[in-house]
């Protein structure tokens, strides 16, 4: 979306279903891309999402991506750092959605934010499977190759 442009309905509803999705696999990644993207002028985010572009947010978001960036690639401590980032990536994902969905109605902020939590459940809990199914494995290369799609992912989505 271009800067200046107000998003309508079907845009919306793609910005929280990617950014959800995003954020279930990596909020930190989604946080600091979106406010990159919006200090750049690359989009226009809704007025409720307007503090994701301050640099206070973006730099505290990339610092704990860097953290997360590391933490995630150990085997065994992903399991773990996944399990406790169950209460950071869905409550986060829907406070993202209700945010983007200020100028609604409070039900259908509400439903939004409902959406954007199950949908970052959803991508969560698919990133938990895939993990506990990978980081068996004797080699440490799938689950390095692993996290980085996830990261890789989240970013684009966003």
């Amino acid at each position: 979306m271009l800067a200046g442009m107000k998003l309508g309905g079907s845009e919306l509803v793609g910005l929280i279903v990617a950014v959800s999705f995003a954020a279930g696999l990596n909020v930190y990644a989604t946080v600091a891309t979106l406010g990159l993207l919006s200090r750049g002028g690359f989009v226009d985010l809704p007025s409720g999402l307007h503090l994701l572009s301050s640099w206070w947010v973006i730099a505290a978001s990339g610092v704990l991506f860097t953290i997360e960036f590391f933490a995630d690639k150990i085997p065994a401590f992903d399991l773990f750092w996944n399990a406790l980032h169950t209460f950071v990536r869905i409550p986060a994902a829907a406070l993202i959605a209700f945010g983007a969905t200020s100028q609604l109605s409070l039900g259908k902020q509400l439903l939004a934010t409902l959406a954007g939590g199950a949908i970052a459940l959803a991508a969560h809990g698919g990133k938990t499977a895939a993990r506990a199914a990978i980081t068996p494995a004797p080699e440490p290369f799938s689950n390095v190759t692993l996290s980085a799609g996830e990261d890789t992912l989240a970013v684009f989505l966003t």
